[in-house]
């Protein structure tokens, strides 16, 4: 399964010689009769809940997006209802085909 990064350019600035990665778009992850949904507790993290659900914490995004939490933060607020989607190999094609 591809990381948010796998698709995602490197941009090289020929002035610095400094390397940078292009931003990431996400696709929308549209909610399916095959997710499910989960009640945030108070030590719950994206990483950790990635890690639970899917069996890899780079996968953290998925979960992210498909809740629109964006607050560039790992941590959950507790009693959260959060969706959890089990079409990852479609979201991940999906996040391919708009990085490339």
């Amino acid at each position: 399964m591809a990381n948010r990064y796998t698709y995602t350019n490197t941009i090289k600035e020929p002035d610095t010689n400094k390397s940078y990665l292009e931003s990431t778009i996400y696709p929308k992850i549209k909610a399916s009769d095959t997710d499910f949904y989960v009640i945030s507790e108070a030590s719950d993290r994206l990483d950790l809940l990635a890690k639970k659900y899917y069996g890899d914490t780079t996968l953290w995004w998925i979960i992210a997006v498909a809740n629109n939490l964006n607050e560039a933060n790992f941590f959950v607020k507790e009693g959260l209802q959060l969706r959890i989607p089990q079409n990852i190999s479609k979201i991940s094609n999906d996040l391919q085909k708009i990085n490339k």
